[in-house]
């Protein structure tokens, strides 16, 4: 089973996720974040495979968080969720998300995207 962080600020996203993902049988949900900065933590200390991940969240945004998310779990792929505008993945794929997709989209879309990124985050930016 892939272990999975959820950042995210709002509780009912957070509760929509974590029963999504664990009636699958796909996922473990170890973890819940309420902002960037605690999801930082929290992916250093639970180790998860995957991190779902929202942009717009107070005290550290997700596009923020990414590097430190990268840094604290190297392992975990990233996918940001989030009802911010499509013109962020770009910014968001360069910090080291390995997907983006918004809210809205079907949920066991998003639990099958999430099983399947095993491949590393790509770079947009030659070099990086």
């Amino acid at each position: 089973m892939l272990r999975v962080l959820i950042v995210d600020d709002a509780r009912e996203i957070r509760q929509l996720l974590r029963l999504t993902l664990e009636l699958d049988g796909r996922f473990e949900v170890v973890g819940e974040a309420v902002d960037g900065e605690e999801g930082v933590a929290r992916a250093g200390e639970l180790c998860p495979d995957r991190v779902v991940l929202d942009v717009e969240m107070p005290v550290l945004s997700g596009i923020d968080a990414l590097p430190g998310l990268v840094a604290a779990a190297p392992e975990a792929r990233v996918l940001v969720f989030s009802s911010a505008s499509a013109e962020l993945e770009e910014a968001a794929l360069a910090a080291g998300a390995s997907a983006y997709r918004l809210k809205g989209t079907d949920l066991a879309e998003l639990a099958d995207l999430l099983a399947d990124l095993d491949a590393p985050a790509p770079r947009l930016t030659p070099g990086v």
